[in-house]
């Protein structure tokens, strides 16, 4: 199965308004709509990073690259993406031309960071300090953003080293995370069926634990020794074997 990781950057919405608090926004006040700026991505296991930004080239020509790596991905991997990086994507893909990219399954960490644990923070920057691996680029806020659209070489660099640390580190995180993800894309419908894996990291290395019981059947459990993941066999347990496995 591959595993893409990705993380974009985008520009602010441009607006003229009224004041600094509480404003409604109208269409006819908007100058400039956000678009992505820049975009990092790499394989899981792989050392090779991509990147890509407006700087560089027309945005149309910038998004060529992600909309194939998208189109090989069998999941991809993000912080926040489902309500935000997917959505930016597919906005500039229909905008531009492209047709949808092959479908994959999206492993958003930020939801496995909010539904399993209780950080005092979920930002990926806490997260990331609070399991030891590692913390976001510090850079100088806001003003990186503004002077990339102004075109300042020098935070183009910034920006480039920022968004690639990014995707180190949701890798990092990701390493941690996945034996809690729940519905993560199953490595065992990428095998080649003649051993078991550990549907969230592909590992062989199995143990029974236990039984998995629902209201009408019984199931092998297993944890995986690789990554620590539970899991159960598709593969119903005789109702009468399991009855004199019991008993003994």
């Amino acid at each position: 199965m591959r595993i893409l990781l990705l993380d974009i950057e985008t520009s602010p919405n441009l607006a003229y308004v009224w004041g600094l608090w509480q404003q409604n926004v109208a269409i006819n006040q908007l100058v400039a709509p956000t678009e992505i700026l820049s975009w990092a991505a790499k394989w899981y296991g792989e050392d090779e990073i991509f990147f890509d930004s407006t700087e560089r080239k027309s945005t149309k020509r910038m998004l060529r690259k992600m909309h194939k790596l998208l189109n090989e991905a069998d999941a991809v991997v993000h912080y926040n993406g489902i309500r935000f990086d997917i959505p930016h994507l597919n906005r500039e893909f229909i905008v531009h031309g492209y047709a949808p990219p092959s479908p994959f399954k999206q492993i958003d960490l930020l939801r496995t960071a909010k539904g399993q644990f209780k950080f005092p923070s979920n930002k990926l920057d806490y997260v990331s300090n609070a399991l030891g691996v590692g913390s976001k680029l510090k850079h100088q806020g806001f003003d990186l953003w503004t002077a990339c659209m102004a075109g300042d070489a020098e935070a183009w660099e910034t920006m480039r080293a920022y968004n690639i640390q990014d995707v180190l580190l949701l890798e990092k995180v990701y390493v941690k995370l996945i034996p809690w993800i729940k519905g993560h894309a199953n490595h065992s419908l990428f095998s080649d069926g003649t051993k078991a894996v550990c549907p969230n990291c592909g590992g062989h290395h199995l143990q029974k634990r236990g039984k998995y019981k629902t209201l009408a059947s019984v199931f092998q459990r297993f944890q995986c020794q690789d990554c620590g993941a539970w899991s159960k066999d598709n593969i119903r347990i005789n109702r009468k074997e399991y009855k004199t496995t019991e008993a003994r």
